[in-house]
């Protein structure tokens, strides 16, 4: 979905499709049918924006077979969807039973990860529509935080600098400019928008920047404003921004708060859980770790990161952070200039939510992803853009 923002640019909104992962061209091709062409017919567009995640395996068929990659293209062309940013933050293995911290490998110390978003970024320049000419890749936040030392940050920046240089080429060759946007989240060696602007000063050119994830940015207890300015301030750009929303518990010492929150202890994705107290952040890796005894205060707020669906909050004792989206997004597109030109809901969740809230066929899925959509289309509507059909 495009829109035009009042002072003339162009605002790309999309949603990603690691939602409904696969480690296969021809599964990549299965989501466009199943999934994606009827996201768009529910909406009513003529054209929808994907946020294509591609595993490994996916990647490597279409960068060593030049007539797949044509096909990708004329299947999203001939089903009236459109991509201008990718997710490259998980490798492999998205839909697996247990994810957790695999997510996070190869990280960006090890010469795979380097390998793997040069593919990306070659691929999105040859699936961008022929009237764009800017795309964008977000990436891990450089490592998970343990054993992320001095060595590991240089090593990180080496390939941060390298990659850089390939996307200068790679403008140079094709006309398309492709931008790295690093995915500040929970636990990782850049764990907060603060976090990210160490590593990324100082990098050639403005290539690399900052995919700000709202759900993230909520379970840290940042403030958009204070985090967006931040960032304004060390020249650091936002080519992305994720619209999703975390799990917050207002009361956690309750018994029938915890109960609610345990519904959401799930096996297969970490879920990171913070609160701020009058001492800091505090935090546990994982929400059955918070839950357990007295690891995590309990007398503030507790916020789990949880994709929750944008536009379906879950049930009293607990809610979502969507005054955090909603105020986040006001500061991204919402002023006189846009901070970024890319929107992607990334409720990658559905699957995990409590049983009783899982979409049980495709049909209840596409229905969901639609009405998410149809509210980040109400809420930038509301900030003065205007829908291009």
């Amino acid at each position: 979905m495009r829109f035009r923002h009042p002072d003339g640019t162009l605002v790309h909104l999309s949603y990603c499709t690691n939602v409904h992962p696969a480690e296969t061209l021809d599964g990549v091709l299965a989501q466009l049918r199943d999934h994606c062409e009827p996201v768009r017919r529910r909406l009513g567009r003529d054209r929808l924006g994907i946020g294509l995640w591609l595993a490994r395996g996916a990647a490597r068929a279409l960068v060593d077979d030049p007539v797949a990659l044509r096909g990708l293209r004329t299947e999203l062309d001939r089903r009236g969807l459109e991509v201008v940013t990718l997710n490259g933050f998980p490798y492999e293995g998205f839909g697996a039973e247990a994810v957790k911290h695999r997510v996070y490998r190869p990280d960006w110390t090890e010469p795979e990860r380097l390998a793997h978003t040069t593919d990306l970024a070659r691929l999105l320049a040859a699936l961008l529509p022929d009237d764009i000419t800017e795309g964008s890749v977000s990436t891990l936040p450089l490592a998970w935080r343990t054993a992320f030392d001095e060595h590991a940050a240089a090593t990180a920046r080496a390939a941060l600098t390298t990659l850089t240089e390939r996307l200068d080429a790679l403008e140079e060759l094709t006309g398309k400019s492709v931008r790295l946007a690093l995915e500040p989240e929970p636990g990782c060696a850049v764990e907060t928008t603060a976090d990210a602007i160490a590593p990324l000063t100082g990098l050639p050119g403005d290539r690399v920047g900052v995919c700000v994830d709202t759900c993230h940015l909520a379970t840290s207890f940042e403030d958009p404003a204070t985090a967006l300015a931040a960032l304004d301030a060390a020249g650091i750009g936002v080519p992305k921004a994720q619209l999703s929303t975390a799990l917050h518990a207002e009361h956690p010492h309750r018994p029938d708060v915890r109960a609610a929150l345990a519904a959401y202890a799930e096996p297969r994705f970490l879920h990171q859980t913070r609160t701020v107290t009058a001492t800091g952040l505090h935090g546990t890796d994982d929400l059955p770790e918070a839950l357990a005894g007295d690891t995590l205060p309990d007398t503030a707020p507790w916020r789990a990161h949880f994709h929750v669906p944008l536009h379906a909050p879950p049930a009293p004792p607990l809610t979502s952070t969507l005054p955090v989206l909603q105020d986040a997004l006001t500061h991204l597109v919402g002023g006189a200039r846009p901070r970024t030109r890319h929107l992607e809901v990334e409720t990658y969740t559905w699957q995990a939510l409590p049983p009783g809230a899982r979409p049980r066929t495709r049909g209840r899925l596409a229905d969901g992803i639609a009405a998410e959509l149809t509210l980040a289309r109400d809420l930038l509507t509301d900030l003065g853009l205007k829908e291009i059909p």
